[in-house]
């Protein structure tokens, strides 16, 4: 069996397809492990969902910002950005299937008897693994309760953006939410920036990225996407940045765990 991480695949099925065949992934034995935002802006979401889901357990799926969106989206919240090409998967005979299996994948995917997660954004610096994964298991049990529709609704927003300040049990969630799915720069008392999507280098030099903060031993892996500025490139060690792009017509990239090698595949657009 082996295991392999991808990005953003952003309903870029094709691209998918082609680096599980580069891979010689067997969708009987070995495991894919998605880094979130399955869907959106990507011509193929729903061939995209419904491959992922028949994967069974051998896809270990994290949920990305865009994932929520759909989910909020398919609940009447909110209304389908123009970028997004969504039509088709929620007009699906199977569309309910689909959202009820979307809507149960958890925050952070841990990987059995080893210290690497994977969350779609990252890990706020004010936060150990194990707050986390406490914090990501409490916000998936509110997304899969009966009052789903009014978590998902409250999920918008940026305050608060400190987890200092996350006093009750709705702050608490949002920013989870925020953190785990949004986030990519901080201020220095590690608190959430959200206006900021560019590549550390072009950035305003009073905001760190998440990731260079040093709150992670050197015994942990965390395995990322959701920021497609870095283009993999990650200065951190054990942190590995999967979001390179390929929704805006760079590549995909995957990592085959056990020897860490890297598979991309460029964008099939024309």
């Amino acid at each position: 069996m082996a295991i392999y991480f991808v990005g953003d695949i952003q309903g870029c099925f094709s691209e998918l397809n082609a680096l599980l065949t580069q891979v010689g992934f067997s969708n009987n034995s070995d495991q894919l492990y998605i880094a979130g935002d399955l869907v959106a802006r990507g011509p193929n979401s729903l061939e995209t969902l419904r491959f992922i889901k028949s994967l069974g357990d051998n896809a270990k799926v994290v949920l990305g910002n865009h994932d929520l969106h759909l989910l909020a989206v398919y609940q009447g919240i909110k209304k389908i950005k123009k970028q997004d090409l969504l039509a088709s998967l929620l007009s699906a005979s199977d569309a309910p299937a689909l959202m009820q299996w979307l809507i149960q994948q958890p925050l952070i995917q841990k990987l059995p008897n080893e210290e690497t997660y994977m969350s779609h954004a990252g890990i706020s610096p004010q936060w150990t693994p194990t707050i986390a994964l406490k914090q990501a298991k409490i916000a998936h049990q509110h997304l899969t309760s009966s009052a789903s529709t009014a978590w998902l609704n409250n999920m918008y927003g940026e305050q608060p953006s400190n987890w200092l300040q996350a006093e009750d049990e709705l702050g608490q969630f949002r920013f989870t939410i925020n953190s785990l799915t949004r986030m990519r720069y901080c201020n220095a008392d590690g608190s959430l920036d959200f206006k900021c999507k560019e590549a550390p280098a072009d950035a305003p030099k009073e905001l760190t990225p998440w990731f260079k903060f040093k709150h992670l031993s050197d015994k942990t892996n965390w395995v990322f996407g959701h920021w497609a500025a870095l283009m993999g490139q990650c200065s951190a060690k054990n942190l590995y940045a999967l979001d390179t792009g390929c929704v805006w017509g760079q590549h995909m990239t995957m990592i085959r765990w056990h020897d860490k090698k890297i598979f991309t595949e460029q964008s099939h657009k024309s």
